[in-house]
């Protein structure tokens, strides 16, 4: 597969874990140029094989609903699209070199009207000519992008939200990714009630579904529902696995495991392995989900960014949303290099990755009495607290050999400018004879300590900023004297501070799809998390565990499922803009310490590291005001950006014209963010919010923005009689001049609150010199 992956690793061994990247990973991309020429040197084709004009490779063919077929006759769909490849229709006799003619192996109908098939350029040449054709897309390959963090984002049992919503209950939360290990206890069924009569999902054989799985299918070929990865598992698991007592990963973070919408229910479309995810079997498990009925899907994967109209995930994504289905992306692993995200569109809820108030403590202690709080899953309680002597290569420090080195019984110092220790770096001093290991963490990661179970050395991973005074001491003085240390284990604390920050392999705005959009939407817990593993999947080579612990977007995505899980039952009548932002309005900024949420660099996040802000679980559900969007809305903000033909595209609706919908910019967008350009010419920016609280409220402007921006919001109070009434208003942004233009630079972050005297709707204000007036 190949990538561009700098100088870091995965998070965990493919073969073993998740795919999941810590960096910047260019995995297939799809060109720029015309959509019927043939990409070489970006993505692979699927079980290429020789033919006329090059070989053959999987394309997504988008083509016109079926004149006269009802929307749920599959089979007049299919017998539609089998049209578009039926020998003789094309040059050749439309057989390829073995002789065997093109056979669709994917036919979609629910997210949009299109089948994916494996074509060579003669063949696509043919498929285009025929009536009904719109457009076709070589596929790309994708990759993947607890105990402790439902009370961390506000959830209690018996009480609260999951108290007012029974836990999710009847609710059915998708997933698509690497499969599940069905017989897991996070999947048990225990008291739960079957799924809604609505539901239309079913489980592949040999897998038996319960009231907890209720859907479980591979849209791979063949029967294996099996999770060999253990990604699929895990992000289920975080988003709706069922409680279970007294459990641990390696025996640290014991407590009892749920899910954040416990009593959901699951439904499973394997449509990824531990190399990634091919976009035709990705729409086609979109496809199954929505004619499943489920009510929010998640998607812990993602590519490159690429415009809206060539991003197959953003055009499933929005037939999933015309439908009434929120779809929920990982923003990526790229951080902390901006402009970077993955599922950009604004009709996905695209979730940025923090830490949880959870460390996996492990402390270096030095001789001279410094002591420098790092983390580890490897953790020996039989590790003697005495003091060891401190060895720190000289010349090198990447610790992969010590030929010549006595290093027997002591404590290694390795800088591997890695986020994670490389496994030939503990290989090494284990073969050596050492006796533990400090690993210091890649500069770039600043305070973001990834941790993982591949190691059964002592260990502990600091900061670069720890380990650089780690290292000046253990360099032998003038005076040669001996220097020693210690690791102390404290297995895993809670309560830390501060937290959450955002994690630096979070992928970070702005929007390079759409530069006038926020994105990411919102920021959850993916540092770290502990959740639910197959047996199958050993994790350190040889030993099986239940409960793992797993770094990445992929884990703050179903995190933010879960909480959608719960709106929903909360408000099942709401549409996917008006659940995302009740979500994006009521998150916070504001550290649980009291401070402002941090980076990984310990400096005040932007809006484009957090999005709009932390998720609020527990706030959610009564946002009082929600800023709603339509299909229309959408289509005409595509209209505006990239223009009828993409609009078409994307809507999947040949007829439709951009007269008729109209041309709403960016800035205009009804978007629960307000991003704007950076000038000292006044830019208006309008909205429109929806009463979802008390029918009769009184809303009051309250701006919280820095002394160089001038905002003026009319009118400053908004008064509603009715529930379900709107209110418009009109933000006007500029900066103060051109010494004020000099302390702002080219960015200016601020906060628009709505108070009533229940809620507090909060919008963040961007005003950015890079983004063009329109």
């Amino acid at each position: 597969m190949p990538m561009l992956a700098c100088s870091r690793r995965l998070i965990g061994d493919m073969a073993h874990l998740t795919a999941l990247l810590l960096t910047s990973v260019l995995v297939f991309v799809l060109s720029a140029t015309p959509t019927l020429s043939i990409v070489t040197g970006g993505a692979t084709a699927r079980r290429s094989s020789s033919l006329n004009h090059g070989p053959a490779r999987t394309y997504v063919v988008l083509v016109q609903p079926p004149a006269h077929a009802h929307h749920d006759d599959e089979a007049a769909h299919r017998r539609w699209h089998e049209s578009f490849l039926r020998p003789g229709s094309r040059p050749g006799a439309g057989r390829t070199a073995g002789g065997d003619p093109p056979t669709i192996r994917h036919s979609y109908t629910g997210v949009f009207s299109g089948f994916a098939a494996k074509l060579t350029e003669d063949e696509l040449a043919a498929v285009s000519r025929k009536r009904g054709f719109v457009r076709a897309f070589p596929e790309r390959r994708v990759p993947l992008m607890t105990t402790r963090t439902p009370g961390f984002l506000g959830l209690h049992a018996k009480q609260g939200v999951w108290n007012a919503t029974n836990y999710g209950e009847g609710v059915v939360v998708g997933l698509l990714d690497t499969g599940i290990a069905a017989s897991h206890p996070s999947f048990g069924d225990e008291g739960m009630p079957p799924p809604p009569a609505r539901w239309k999902g079913k489980c592949q054989p040999p897998v038996r579904c319960n009231n907890k799985l209720v859907g479980l299918v591979s849209l791979m070929g063949g029967n294996d529902t099996t999770d060999a990865v253990g990604h699929g598992t895990h992000t289920a698991g975080t988003a709706a696995g069922y409680f279970v007592d007294d459990v641990s990963a390696f025996g640290l973070g014991r407590g009892t495991a749920a899910g954040i919408a416990p009593g959901a229910h699951l439904a499973m479309y394997k449509v990824c392995d531990g190399e990634g995810c091919f976009e035709s079997d990705i729409l086609a498990g979109m496809d199954a989900a929505v004619k499943d009925g489920v009510d929010v899907l998640s998607l812990s994967l993602g590519g490159p960014s690429i415009p809206l109209d060539k991003d197959l995930i953003a055009i499933g994504a929005f037939g999933m949303m015309s439908k009434g289905v929120l779809v929920v992306c990982a923003g990526g692993n790229s951080g902390p290099t901006p402009s970077t995200l993955s599922n950009e569109a604004p009709w996905i809820l695209t979730v940025g990755a923090g830490s949880v108030d959870r460390s996996y403590r492990a402390t270096v202690q030095l001789g001279d009495g410094e002591a420098f709080d790092g983390e580890s899953l490897t953790q020996d309680k039989r590790f003697s607290s005495k003091a060891y002597p401190l060895y720190y290569p000289q010349g090198t420090s990447y610790c992969d050999y010590f030929d010549g080195v006595n290093i027997t019984g002591k404590v290694v110092v390795c800088d591997t400018e890695t986020p994670l220790p490389p496994l030939n770096s503990i290989e090494a001093v284990k073969a050596a004879g050492g006796a533990g290991v400090v690993f210091i963490n890649e500069a770039d990661f600043g305070y973001t300590i990834v941790v993982e179970k591949y190691y059964n050395l002592p260990m502990s991973q600091v900061t670069a900023t720890d380990g650089a005074k780690i290292m000046g001491y253990a360099r032998v003085g003038s005076s040669g004297a001996a220097h020693t240390a210690t690791i102390l284990f404290n297995s895993s604390i809670v309560h830390v501070k501060p937290a959450p920050i955002v994690a630096a392999f979070s992928s970070r705005g702005p929007n390079a799809a759409s530069p006038g959009v926020l994105k990411p939407d919102i920021m959850a817990p993916g540092l770290n998390i502990l959740a639910a593993w197959p047996s199958m999947v050993p994790i350190d080579g040889k030993e099986s565990y239940s409960y793992n612990v797993a770094s990445g977007t992929s884990m703050a995505t179903p995190h933010v499922t879960g909480v959608v899980a719960l709106v929903k039952k909360a408000h099942p009548d709401w549409s996917p803009s008006a659940v995302k932002s009740a979500i994006m309005t009521t998150s916070s900024t504001a550290d649980n310490a009291g401070n402002p949420i941090m980076d990984e660099e310990h400096r005040t996040a932007s809006f484009y590291s957090i999005g709009a802000g932390h998720v609020d679980a527990a706030k959610a559900v009564d946002p009082g005001l929600v800023y709603d969007l339509g299909v229309g809305d959408y289509s005409a903000y595509i209209c505006a950006l990239l223009g009828e033909a993409a609009m078409k595209t994307i809507t999947g609706n040949s007829s439709l014209t951009c007269a008729a919908v109209g041309s709403i910019p960016e800035a205009q967008l009804n978007y629960p963010a307000i991003l704007v350009p950076l000038s000292d010419k006044p830019f208006k920016a309008k909205r429109t919010v929806t009463n979802v609280g008390p029918a009769k409220s009184r809303y009051t402007a309250h701006l919280d923005v820095p002394k160089w921006l001038k905002v003026k919001v009319e009118p400053e109070a908004l008064e509603f009689t009715a529930a379900m009434e709107k209110k418009a208003f009109t933000v006007t942004v500029s900066s103060r001049g051109a010494d004020a233009d000099a302390d702002a630079g080219q960015l200016a972050e601020g906060s628009l609150r709505w108070v009533s005297e229940d809620h507090v709707v909060r919008s963040p204000i961007i005003a950015d010199a890079r983004v063009v007036s329109t």
